[in-house]
């Protein structure tokens, strides 16, 4: 027989707050992690309004807020003509507790998470523990893991595999992962140098439009990230080169060059989703069931609301307050808003910084400004930025 416990592949954001979520009510919960500790890379920093509502449930905001930076507004902008359009998140107060984004890295969270975690006696962790294969049957799964030169089995009734873009639950399950790569890869430069003393007005989250050059300018605590898409033609040699990001960044404000760059991220760019996220007792949420691009923060902030969903229906089941045919929900609902929301709009993010053509441009110009100007239009607008539309979308779905 399996132990009574739920395994969770992977201690990043989405698979500690799918731990957290259920630990609090009552079940046994062991994360599996390959690494040897908690991941420190500078990835997603982006904590949506609707997140930081379902993190406060989990005791989790406040400690994040104090780490991080509080963004209420939101810029476009174009290099040719400036701002554009300015959207305020307070506008949507009424709809949640926390009407702006904080910006701060994911490995934040996964520290205060695990630190509540570690106190609970329903939670263990395993580091050093790499998932090499699945089995499942009607009662439970049995997982492969690697650890060092050492094979070991663990069991559980399911298995959430929140353990990234190259997801070896993925691949255990045999689920497809559809989808493209974008011939460009990005750069992001973190630089201490303060860009709102040589920009008026800015604010702390900006995309900045340009046929050639488009770039956001994202601020975290300390330190402004900006990212440049790279095209096929320069290679990742030279586009780590340092000469070569200085040359990016001079783009960003005439006059200014020779910036202190103190981290360099290149990487390539991926739309995919996964063809199912269930099978079985085995679930894929966050980075392992959806990638894309991170123009508007929602890759993270989306694992972070699969996680939150799946827990809660694994939750009733657990308890015989639902019966296990009602698991498909999550897939329904989670796949659904991930293809009809999260990939339409980063896509559209994309094509919107990077329209060459003049007709395009213009669209997308007047679309942002008839969208300011206009109180209900701005509304639905930030409730689909904020992934608060989306979230709605999911729950209508049954």
């Amino acid at each position: 027989m399996p132990e009574e416990r739920v395994l969770i592949a992977g201690a990043g954001p989405v698979g500690l707050v799918a731990a957290a979520r259920l630990v609090r009510q009552g079940i046994p919960v062991t994360v599996l992690e390959a690494g040897s500790a908690l991941g420190t890379e500078s990835r997603a920093s982006t904590f949506h309004p609707p997140t930081l509502d379902m993190l406060h449930e989990l005791g989790a905001a406040d400690p994040l807020r104090a780490q991080g930076l509080e963004a209420p507004e939101v810029q476009y902008r174009s290099k040719a003509e400036g701002l554009i359009a300015q959207f305020d998140f307070r506008d949507i107060g009424d709809l949640t507790a926390h009407p702006y984004r904080v910006q701060t890295e994911q490995s934040k969270l996964t520290r205060i998470l695990l630190e509540q975690l570690e106190r609970d006696p329903n939670f263990e962790i395993e580091f050093g523990s790499a998932l090499e294969g699945m089995e499942q049957d009607e009662t439970g799964v049995r997982v492969t893991l690697r650890r060092g030169e050492d094979r070991q089995i663990r069991t559980g009734r399911f298995l959430i595999g929140a353990d990234g873009a190259r997801s070896a639950t993925r691949r255990a399950a045999n689920i497809e992962f559809e989808g493209f790569t974008w011939p460009e890869r990005f750069l992001v430069l973190s630089t201490p140098f303060d860009f709102k003393d040589v920009i008026p007005d800015l604010v702390s989250v900006n995309y900045v439009a340009d046929p050639q050059h488009w770039h956001f300018l994202l601020r975290i605590p300390h330190l402004w990230r900006v990212m440049f898409p790279i095209g096929p033609d320069t290679s990742d040699d030279t586009a780590l080169d340092p000469a070569f990001g200085q040359s990016l960044m001079a783009r960003v404000v005439p006059g200014i060059t020779h910036y202190e760059i103190v981290h360099t991220t290149l990487y390539r760019v991926h739309q995919r989703v996964a063809k199912q996220f269930r099978v079985g007792r085995v679930f894929l949420a966050g980075d392992a069931a959806h990638i894309n691009n991170p123009l508007g923060g929602m890759g993270m902030n989306g694992g972070i609301h699969d996680a939150i969903n799946l827990s809660d229906r694994l939750a009733q089941v657990w308890a015989g307050q639902a019966g296990e045919n009602s698991l498909d929900l999550y897939d329904r609902q989670r796949r659904t808003v991930t293809m009809e929301s999260v990939q339409t709009q980063t896509i559209q993010n994309k094509r919107d910084l990077e329209a060459a053509d003049p007709a395009a441009q213009a669209e997308f110009r007047d679309r942002l400004r008839a969208t300011s100007a206009d109180p209900a239009k701005t509304r639905e607008f930030l409730k689909r930025i904020s992934m608060v539309a989306s979230l709605h979308r999911a729950a209508a779905l049954n």
